[in-house]
């Protein structure tokens, strides 16, 4: 539910907000003469109030996962227009041997990145990989291993034999990089649309 907060972030707010709430009542306390049992009726009000602020918040951002804006294929043009999604990133979905991946382009990114999880998923043999490579990341150094996906899918454009590399390392997602998107003719943004063009 609350994808897009870490959770030391969620603790956090958690903490401080409760923190607040009782030094409020503590100095409504002593500043009006409060009894304990309206004090505390009053305390609950406002923990209630600040979970269903938290709660609601975590619910906003799947929410924007979920129904975010999406691509498509303009037939007559053959090209693929993609929205900017919530969180200012362009996110392409490709159909890797069948199965559908979502990827966040990376225009700065020379390679085609999977996670773990959606490296299986395409029926890569992780046992049979080789993690010899080394990439920096923003978690420091983690393994790479090449593989090769035999049909790649957007919106019914195909190609085969795409060159991918699988990361060792905890990734939220697989990324898109230029080694993919240079077989376009064009790619460009318009806005807060990407355009891809074969």
């Amino acid at each position: 539910m609350f994808s897009a907060m870490e959770s030391f972030e969620i603790a956090d707010l958690i903490y401080l907000g409760l923190l607040l709430v009782f030094l409020v009542a503590g100095y409504r306390f002593a500043r009006h003469g409060l009894s304990m049992a309206k004090m505390f009726g009053q305390a609950s009000a406002w923990v209630a109030i600040f979970v269903v602020v938290i709660a609601g918040y975590g619910l906003w951002s799947d929410i924007q996962g979920s129904h975010g804006p999406r691509q498509s294929l303009v037939a007559a043009t053959g090209q693929v227009s993609v929205p900017r999604h919530f969180d200012g990133h362009f996110y392409l979905t490709l159909k890797l041997n069948g199965t559908p991946v979502e990827f966040v382009v990376d225009t700065g990114a020379t390679e085609v990145v999977l996670s773990e999880a959606d490296a299986r998923a395409v029926g890569v043999n992780l046992d049979a990989l080789v993690f010899s490579g080394l990439a920096m990341t923003a978690n420091g150094e983690v393994r790479t291993a090449p593989a090769r996906i035999n049909l790649v899918d957007l919106e019914g454009i195909e190609d085969k034999n795409l060159r991918v590399w699988v990361n060792q390392g905890e990734m939220d997602g697989s990324l898109l990089g230029m080694r993919y998107l240079r077989l376009y003719e064009k790619i460009e943004i318009s806005g807060d649309t990407l355009i891809l063009t074969r």
